[in-house]
């Protein structure tokens, strides 16, 4: 049963405590870098055929096979891909970026560049955890980034197939190539390259413990979105939300795993008891109960505070994933919510839309890392170049402060430089 815990009479590290992954995976993961980075697609297959007993003949996925899966699709789940992937457009081409020069001082030309990213890599996770929610998420904010080639990575299933839907998902995004690996060492062949899988220039998606060891290790060769944690959902509620919707909106995230965070703060003992008796009557519903109901006992948690003031200043020191604003007038609260990866307004509004169709992106911040990090954009997919022209006469009237300041980091020859193309023309 999901703890009540009062504020100001808990300590705090209890309020504030988040579930740990304790996974020692490293030193498995670097074995597993190495061996892709020295064989190839020959480790690959090899690892292909250990962790997902499919034993593959290629690991790209071909058009005749993105096509099958696209018929076996029904036509009504292909219609809300559609419809999702429009509302995720809308929504990230208003995050681009615009190129910026600067010419109003004579002679001088200061500007920024903005340029996509060659080449990035999207890792699906595979199996009964199928996201296609994810491939749009992930792979249309690239592609309006103008990303030349979107390559993604997926686990196939015991019989060398691609789940249809993560293919379908793919073709209505628009994705390049697709790969069947998953794992590290579908991170590996991202970073590195193999015979088949082309090297990328950035790494982004969600998977297991495994995957996130992989992306942490291989940062520095390539750029990675994040280093995602359990699935966290917090909900702000006052006492005039109904009990049913927000213990529902719990278990939406409850059911991801066991190590999902759900958390409700409200300023009302009543609908807390109301919420605890709600959640019992509806985990037993649950196909995954299991999972939810590990989630719930032991990472979940109610907190009850005087007033909504201070449980808007708890919600953002948690600094959750998903943050549902379940008040009257939410619009009014907005400004007040500091850190959040995605915040969700008012009582019509369950965390689920943005998981799949409303269009703000669903890969986010979580760890308490939305107190500094932002939900994966247009930006993630772009790289800023600057750039600066001088005629002789502009730098004329700037090279002895120039020189002055180079001196005074004792950089004799920044000064020098700065100086010698005036000394030559005297």
């Amino acid at each position: 049963m999901i703890k009540i815990m009062k504020y100001g009479e808990v300590a705090n590290k209890d309020i504030f405590a988040r579930a740990e992954m304790k996974l020692d995976v490293e030193s498995i993961v670097a074995d597993i870098i190495y061996n892709v980075r020295k064989n190839g697609d020959a480790a690959l297959y090899e690892y292909t055929e250990k962790f997902d007993k499919a034993k593959l003949s290629t690991l790209l996925v071909g058009e005749a096979e993105i096509d099958e899966a696209f018929k076996a699709v029904s036509k009504e789940f292909i219609d809300i891909l559609k419809r999702a992937a429009k509302n995720i457009r809308k929504f990230h081409e208003k995050q681009v970026r615009n190129s910026f020069i600067i010419n109003d001082e004579n002679g001088i030309v200061c500007g920024q560049k903005i340029i996509p990213v060659d080449r990035a890599g999207l890792y699906v996770p595979g199996g009964t955890a199928a996201y296609p929610s994810t491939v749009l998420m992930d792979s249309i904010p690239a592609k309006i980034a103008g990303v030349k080639e979107v390559v993604m990575v997926t686990p196939p299933s015991a019989d060398g197939k691609v789940n249809p839907v993560i293919l379908a998902a793919a073709k209505i995004a628009g994705v390049d190539k697709i790969f069947k690996v998953g794992g590290a060492q579908a991170i590996a062949a991202l970073a590195y390259g193999t015979e088949s899988v082309p090297k990328v220039d950035k790494i982004v998606g969600p998977g297991n413990a495994f995957v996130a060891e992989a992306k942490k290790q291989v940062f520095g060769t390539v750029s990675i979105d994040m280093i995602a944690g359990p699935s966290e959902i917090l909900i702000v509620a006052d006492g005039r939300t109904n009990p049913r919707h927000a213990a529902a909106d719990l278990l939406s995230q409850a059911e991801h795993d066991k190590m999902a965070s759900a958390v409700l703060v409200t300023d009302s003992m009543e609908l807390a008891e109301a919420v605890r008796q709600e959640l019992e009557v509806q985990i037993p519903q649950l196909e995954r109960a299991e999972i939810a109901r590990a989630s719930i006992d032991n990472n979940g948690k109610i907190i009850v505070a005087d007033t909504l003031d201070v449980v808007i200043e708890i919600a953002n020191e948690i600094a959750p994933e998903h943050l549902e604003l379940c008040v009257d007038n939410p619009f009014d609260y907005l400004d007040s919510i500091r850190h959040a990866g995605s915040i969700f307004m008012g009582r019509n509004c369950p965390e689920a839309l943005g998981d799949y169709f409303a269009g703000p992106n669903h890969t986010l911040p979580t760890s308490g890392t939305a107190k500094f990090s932002s939900p994966l954009s247009v930006d993630d997919f772009i790289k800023k170049t600057q750039y600066t022209y001088y005629t002789r006469d502009a730098l004329e009237r700037v090279a002895e402060d120039v020189a002055y300041f180079a001196r005074k980091e004792g950089l004799t020859a920044h000064a020098k430089s700065a100086v010698i193309r005036l000394e030559d023309d005297k």
